[in-house]
């Protein structure tokens, strides 16, 4: 460690504070007042910011290529002497260790900031909720999970972090538990993720075997003397290619990567696996942004970027990631045209950024994936927490058929809305125009395959109906006439400024967190795409074949600069098409829906694939489990238990007939024999000493006068 480095030497602590004030809520919380709880609770979680960001600070101090701060706290598990498939022998050990490199000091950041300011939200937000310290707890408790995750040094530590998000998600989600709806979309958010779990486990099983260590890097580690005391995954993966044991393509390395991003699918909410999102909006609205859009869905993201090493040698997984990342995102934003529940449209428009996250990745734009990841985390989770504002102005109403004309009503809730609203549809120069725009522009330039291009066409597509149905929820939330119910309208007041507040910081950080990405085309430096570099992992051109692929230098800038014009035309169309729509012509929706009644009804119903899932899945394990109810009930409690009872209870009548009637009856002729034997002998011995004493005297007659009679005759 280096001089004057103290909040990277304690930076194992920045989890630890949440978890002891989530650990004293649960425990003690319900004899504390609300102020204690803010005071514990909230002020962790800035403690924990404050942390981040001295150790943030003091590792971007250091020289880029030693902007790695690893420790390993205590062996958790350990193995012994491990053969890699790379070669040499490694200490195999399961660590409970932290790594803090460029990319984890990114999600620190993003998790206790924006973890911060909706901490401060919630106080005025769940003010008047029943279980408030218990809220608070699990909320603790989350952030905990979520920062063991990203600081883990392997990938066993950041599956405990990864179930930990789960089940603090499912604990969330569930929070108002006396709603069957709620409970419901708890346990199916539980469900759905072990599926993708299940994946994640697989890989990590895999990547032991293939490796010989699950730690990422040996990077970092200050007595380091060489790469096999602290063995990591990319330096096994080095000394593979160098060796001739990994090449481009393996089944292994690609088995590895397909595995983990089927646990991102499930915790990012990618096709197949999110349809647990949309239903998980049941839980309170800070837990929705949060949770569902700041942090814990980016999980997935983080992990394969983290795992950008493997992805990139593995062509075919990189694919699947963008086709996967590119049709979500079309899809999700397909249902969220017609959607009418305020924090709904915000579901699907989450979904649909993920898919942005996992394109970016799936071309190898990891750095634009990370990016947008940040970016997407001011405005979506402004996006939520202003959704909320204006449910608490509405006492609890979600539906935007029900809202209308609040722009001078909430006028700070509108209007930082409205900012995060441009931010997410990509218009200049809010951040999300800049991590949207490096995302096609790297999708386009990612190859000169009718792929990459179809991809492109895909985003920019999704571009448009981000805009449209975005501006669509402004337009009926808080322009237009208001179709507010009139006992309602009396009681619209604006948040307090607990609520309203972080509604601020997160505005201004929608308009300036682009700019520290703005690409050299528009003559800047890319300072993020700097601060990334050493975590990217830059395979040997020969494997990668990345140089033949690429578009031509030449024509580079003016081609991004005709894409980023397009990009912005078409969200610009997006924005005029729902003006025109839902203000300028009214009533016009109402006819488009009915002219379209079967596509409309259609993406209303989400594609039926709730009702599919039920049909394929769901009854499909009943009925498994009905089966299997009667083979126990007819096989193993009829043959195998009852079966057997009977076949022991026959076995035992039989016993007990065998020793009523043979068995006594034996002994009871036995018994007679013996006593008709015994006559004889009871005659003599009948225990008197009087006939004792005649018998022998009669004895001795008898022998006497035998001898006498011998004697006569011999005379």
């Amino acid at each position: 460690m280096m001089p004057g480095e103290y909040f990277l030497e304690h930076a194992g602590w920045i989890p630890l504070f949440p978890l002891v004030s989530a650990a004293l809520m649960l425990f003690l919380g319900r004899r504390l007042p609300k102020f204690a709880v803010n005071l514990f609770c909230v002020g962790s979680v800035f403690i924990s910011f404050v942390f981040s960001a001295g150790a943030v600070y003091q590792l971007a101090h250091r020289a880029a290529e030693d902007r790695f701060f690893q420790k390993i706290l205590f062996i958790w598990i350990p193995a012994g002497v491990y053969h890699t498939t790379a070669g040499p022998l490694a200490n195999f050990a399961a660590d409970w260790g932290i790594l803090l490199d460029p990319l984890s000091s990114v999600m620190i950041l993003v998790v206790t900031g924006v973890g911060f300011l909706i901490h401060v939200y919630s106080t005025g937000y769940m003010a008047q909720e029943g279980g408030y310290y218990r809220f608070f707890g699990y909320l603790n408790l989350f952030m905990f999970s979520m920062l063991t995750l990203v600081l883990a040094n392997n990938l066993l530590l950041m599956f405990v972090g990864w179930e930990g998000v789960g089940l603090c998600s499912y604990l969330l989600i569930s929070f108002y538990f006396h709603k069957k709806t709620a409970s419901d979309a708890g346990k199916k958010a539980f469900i759905v993720n072990r599926v993708g779990d299940t994946g994640f486990l697989l890989a990590i099983f895999l990547s032991s075997v293939t490796f010989g260590t699950i730690r990422f890097t040996s990077r970092g580690f200050e007595k380091l003397v060489d790469a096999t005391q602290y063995p990591g995954m990319l330096d096994a993966l080095n000394i593979g290619i160098a060796s001739g044991v990994f090449a481009v393509g393996m089944p292994v390395l690609t088995a590895i990567a397909l595995l983990m991003f089927v646990g991102a699918t499930g915790k990012s909410a990618q096709i197949p696996l999110y349809v647990w999102l949309p239903d998980a909006m049941e839980g309170p609205t800070p837990v929705s942004a949060l949770i569902h859009a700041a942090t814990m869905v980016t999980a997935g993201v983080y992990m394969v970027v983290r795992m950008n090493s493997l992805f990139q040698m593995a062509p075919f997984a990189m694919h699947v990631v963008a086709a996967i990342g590119a049709l979500t995102a079309i899809y999700a934003a397909s249902m969220g045209l017609v959607q009418t529940d305020i924090k709904r449209v915000l579901a699907y428009s989450t979904i649909s950024q993920l898919g942005y996250m996992f394109l970016a990745c799936g071309v190898g734009a990891f750095v634009g994936g990370v990016f947008h990841l940040m970016t997407h985390a001011f405005f979506k989770a402004l996006l939520f927490l202003g959704s909320g504002s204006v449910i608490h102005a509405l006492s609890g109403e979600q539906d935007m058929r029900k809202m209308g004309a609040l722009w001078s009503k909430i006028p700070v809730t509108a209007k930082t809305f409205f900012i995060a609203t441009l931010a997410i549809a990509g218009i200049p120069p809010f951040a999300g125009f800049f991590s949207k725009d490096e995302i096609l522009w790297k999708t386009f330039s990612g190859g000169e395959e009718v792929f990459y291009k179809v991809l492109w066409v895909v985003g920019v597509i999704t571009a448009g109906m981000t805009a449209f149905y975005m501006f669509r929820l402004v337009n009926m939330t808080f322009f237009g006439t208001s179709r507010v119910e009139h006992e309602v309208e009396h009681h619209i007041h604006e948040s307090p400024p607990s609520m309203t507040v972080p509604l601020i910081i997160l505005a201004i950080l929608s308009v300036v967190g682009g700019w520290i990405g703005k690409p050299a085309s528009l003559g800047g430096v890319n300072h993020f795409e700097r601060w990334l570099e050493p975590v990217i992992f830059s395979p040997p051109a020969a494997l990668a074949g990345l140089a033949e692929r690429a578009l031509p230098a030449a024509h580079r800038e003016p081609m991004e600069y005709i894409l980023m014009a397009v990009s912005v035309l078409i969200a610009l169309a997006g924005i005029w098409l729902a003006r025109v729509i839902y203000l300028q012509r009214e009533g016009l929706a109402d006819r488009l829906a009915e002219k379209w009644g079967p596509l409309y009804t259609l993406l209303h119903r989400k594609y039926y694939m709730d009702e599919i899932y039920d049909a394929l899945f769901v009854q499909r394990t009943k009925d498994l489990a009905t089966a299997l109810g009667m083979f126990d009930r007819g096989v193993i409690d009829g043959v195998g238990v009852n079966g057997s009872g009977a076949l022991t209870l026959a076995i035992c009548r039989i016993s007990m007939w065998w020793d009523t009637w043979i068995v006594d009856g034996l002994v009871g002729l036995t018994g007679t024999l013996v006593r008709l034997g015994s006559y004889p002998a009871r005659f003599v011995q009948t225990g008197k000493l009087q006939s004792y004493a005649l018998v022998i005297v009669l004895g001795v007659l008898l022998l006497l006068g035998y001898f006498l009679r011998h004697a006569m005759g011999m005379v």
